[in-house]
Protein backbone atom coordinates (compact mmCIF):
# COMPACT_ATOMS: atom_id res chain seq x y z
CA UNK A 1 0.00 0.00 0.00
CA UNK A 2 1.07 3.46 -0.59
CA UNK A 3 2.66 5.58 1.86
CA UNK A 4 4.41 9.05 2.17
CA UNK A 5 7.49 7.33 1.94
CA UNK A 6 6.66 5.56 -1.39
CA UNK A 7 5.46 8.57 -2.80
CA UNK A 8 8.01 11.31 -4.25
CA UNK A 9 7.72 14.72 -3.69
CA UNK A 10 4.65 16.32 -4.48
CA UNK A 11 2.80 12.48 -5.56
CA UNK A 12 -0.45 11.73 -4.26
CA UNK A 13 -2.37 8.50 -4.14
CA UNK A 14 -5.85 9.08 -5.65
CA UNK A 15 -7.06 5.56 -5.85
CA UNK A 16 -6.11 2.17 -4.49
CA UNK A 17 -7.97 -1.19 -5.97
CA UNK A 18 -7.72 -4.88 -5.43
CA UNK A 19 -8.89 -6.80 -8.20
CA UNK A 20 -12.82 -7.21 -8.63
CA UNK A 21 -14.34 -9.55 -6.04
CA UNK A 22 -15.50 -11.68 -8.44
CA UNK A 23 -12.21 -13.36 -8.81
CA UNK A 24 -13.14 -14.74 -5.76
CA UNK A 25 -16.68 -16.62 -6.38
CA UNK A 26 -14.76 -19.66 -7.66
CA UNK A 27 -12.74 -20.32 -4.46
CA UNK A 28 -16.13 -19.47 -2.16
CA UNK A 29 -17.83 -22.27 -4.24
CA UNK A 30 -15.21 -24.86 -4.28
CA UNK A 31 -14.75 -23.98 0.54
CA UNK A 32 -18.75 -24.78 0.38
CA UNK A 33 -17.80 -27.99 -1.84
CA UNK A 34 -15.18 -28.66 0.47
CA UNK A 35 -17.41 -28.30 3.32
CA UNK A 36 -20.22 -30.45 2.00
CA UNK A 37 -18.15 -33.01 0.65
CA UNK A 38 -16.27 -33.43 4.47
CA UNK A 39 -19.81 -33.11 6.35
CA UNK A 40 -20.63 -35.78 3.98
CA UNK A 41 -18.13 -38.20 4.80
CA UNK A 42 -18.21 -37.25 8.44
CA UNK A 43 -22.15 -38.62 8.42
CA UNK A 44 -21.52 -41.68 6.60
CA UNK A 45 -18.55 -42.73 9.06
CA UNK A 46 -20.69 -42.08 11.73
CA UNK A 47 -23.62 -44.58 9.90
CA UNK A 48 -20.79 -47.33 10.00
CA UNK A 49 -19.76 -46.08 13.27
CA UNK A 50 -21.90 -49.36 15.36
CA UNK A 51 -19.81 -51.55 13.19
CA UNK A 52 -17.47 -53.24 15.41
CA UNK A 53 -14.74 -53.83 13.32
CA UNK A 54 -15.05 -50.29 11.85
CA UNK A 55 -15.40 -48.70 15.41
CA UNK A 56 -11.49 -48.92 15.97
CA UNK A 57 -10.92 -46.90 13.07
CA UNK A 58 -13.02 -44.00 13.42
CA UNK A 59 -11.14 -41.40 14.77
CA UNK A 60 -8.18 -41.80 12.97
CA UNK A 61 -10.66 -41.56 9.72
CA UNK A 62 -12.36 -38.34 11.09
CA UNK A 63 -8.93 -36.74 12.06
CA UNK A 64 -7.72 -37.48 8.19
CA UNK A 65 -11.22 -36.40 6.80
CA UNK A 66 -10.28 -33.07 8.82
CA UNK A 67 -6.81 -32.71 7.55
CA UNK A 68 -7.61 -33.38 4.07
CA UNK A 69 -10.24 -30.45 4.16
CA UNK A 70 -8.14 -28.46 6.07
CA UNK A 71 -5.63 -28.30 3.62
CA UNK A 72 -7.82 -28.17 0.82
CA UNK A 73 -9.45 -25.24 1.99
CA UNK A 74 -6.05 -23.31 2.78
CA UNK A 75 -5.40 -24.23 -1.35
CA UNK A 76 -8.24 -23.61 -2.75
CA UNK A 77 -9.71 -20.99 -1.30
CA UNK A 78 -7.34 -18.99 1.61
CA UNK A 79 -4.99 -18.39 -1.05
CA UNK A 80 -6.73 -16.87 -3.33
CA UNK A 81 -8.20 -14.72 -0.54
CA UNK A 82 -5.01 -14.02 0.15
CA UNK A 83 -3.46 -13.34 -3.27
CA UNK A 84 -6.64 -10.79 -4.03
CA UNK A 85 -6.08 -9.10 -0.88
CA UNK A 86 -1.83 -8.65 -1.68
CA UNK A 87 -2.51 -7.25 -5.39
CA UNK A 88 -3.22 -3.73 -5.43
CA UNK A 89 -3.61 -1.20 -8.11
CA UNK A 90 -3.00 2.27 -6.90
CA UNK A 91 -2.91 5.45 -9.40
CA UNK A 92 -0.89 8.15 -7.94
CA UNK A 93 -0.59 11.95 -9.74
CA UNK A 94 2.51 10.66 -10.90
CA UNK A 95 2.26 6.65 -12.36
CA UNK A 96 0.67 3.76 -12.19
CA UNK A 97 2.13 0.87 -9.61
CA UNK A 98 0.96 -2.61 -9.40
CA UNK A 99 1.61 -4.70 -6.35
CA UNK A 100 1.56 -8.45 -5.79
CA UNK A 101 2.56 -11.24 -3.64
CA UNK A 102 1.99 -12.93 -0.25
CA UNK A 103 5.38 -13.79 0.92
CA UNK A 104 7.24 -12.37 -2.00
CA UNK A 105 6.44 -9.29 -3.32
CA UNK A 106 7.12 -7.65 -6.63
CA UNK A 107 5.87 -4.46 -7.81
CA UNK A 108 5.71 -2.46 -11.37
CA UNK A 109 5.25 1.25 -12.04
CA UNK A 110 4.50 3.36 -15.11
CA UNK A 111 5.27 6.92 -15.32
CA UNK A 112 2.31 8.72 -16.50
CA UNK A 113 4.16 10.36 -18.86
CA UNK A 114 5.02 7.73 -20.83
CA UNK A 115 1.22 5.92 -21.28
CA UNK A 116 -0.08 6.87 -24.47
CA UNK A 117 -3.36 4.80 -24.68
CA UNK A 118 -5.72 3.88 -21.80
CA UNK A 119 -9.05 1.35 -23.11
CA UNK A 120 -10.93 -0.33 -21.57
CA UNK A 121 -13.57 -3.95 -22.42
CA UNK A 122 -15.85 -6.12 -20.98
CA UNK A 123 -18.46 -8.33 -21.34
CA UNK A 124 -22.21 -8.73 -20.30
CA UNK A 125 -21.57 -10.43 -17.14
CA UNK A 126 -18.48 -7.96 -16.54
CA UNK A 127 -21.09 -4.88 -17.50
CA UNK A 128 -23.54 -6.65 -15.06
CA UNK A 129 -20.78 -6.53 -12.66
CA UNK A 130 -19.85 -3.00 -13.06
CA UNK A 131 -15.82 -4.65 -13.83
CA UNK A 132 -13.38 -5.18 -16.59
CA UNK A 133 -10.80 -5.50 -18.21
CA UNK A 134 -8.17 -2.22 -18.95
CA UNK A 135 -4.90 -2.29 -21.35
CA UNK A 136 -2.71 0.74 -20.54
CA UNK A 137 -0.25 1.33 -23.79
CA UNK A 138 2.85 2.90 -23.24
CA UNK A 139 5.78 4.24 -24.91
CA UNK A 140 9.36 2.27 -24.79
CA UNK A 141 10.08 -1.15 -22.70
CA UNK A 142 6.94 -1.46 -20.67
CA UNK A 143 4.81 -1.85 -24.01
CA UNK A 144 1.43 -2.99 -23.50
CA UNK A 145 0.19 -4.11 -19.95
CA UNK A 146 -3.43 -5.67 -19.57
CA UNK A 147 -5.14 -5.56 -16.05
CA UNK A 148 -7.98 -7.82 -15.72
CA UNK A 149 -10.89 -7.83 -13.20
CA UNK A 150 -10.88 -4.42 -12.85
CA UNK A 151 -13.43 -2.80 -10.63
CA UNK A 152 -15.52 0.07 -11.66
CA UNK A 153 -13.41 -0.16 -14.63
CA UNK A 154 -14.76 2.87 -17.09
CA UNK A 155 -14.38 5.33 -13.80
CA UNK A 156 -10.47 4.64 -13.56
CA UNK A 157 -9.84 4.14 -17.39
CA UNK A 158 -11.19 8.29 -17.41
CA UNK A 159 -9.21 8.72 -14.20
CA UNK A 160 -6.12 7.67 -15.39
CA UNK A 161 -6.05 9.66 -19.28
CA UNK A 162 -7.13 12.55 -16.54
CA UNK A 163 -4.06 12.01 -14.69
CA UNK A 164 -1.87 11.32 -17.75
CA UNK A 165 -3.09 14.77 -19.22
CA UNK A 166 -2.64 16.63 -15.80
CA UNK A 167 0.69 15.16 -15.99
CA UNK A 168 2.06 16.42 -19.42
CA UNK A 169 0.51 19.75 -18.50
CA UNK A 170 2.59 19.75 -15.20
CA UNK A 171 5.76 18.86 -17.24
CA UNK A 172 5.47 21.07 -19.91
CA UNK A 173 5.04 24.03 -17.42
CA UNK A 174 8.52 22.92 -15.60
CA UNK A 175 10.05 22.94 -18.78
CA UNK A 176 9.32 26.56 -19.11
Amino acid sequence: MAREADLSEGERLELRLHPHWKVLLRPVAVLVLIVAATLALLLVLAGHHNAARLHQYAAPARLAIGVVALLAAIVWFVIPLLRWFTTTYELTSRRLRLRTGILNRSGRDFPLIRISDVSFSHGLLDRLLRCGRLVVESAGEHGQLVLTEIPQVEQVQALLFQLVEDEQVRLSREER
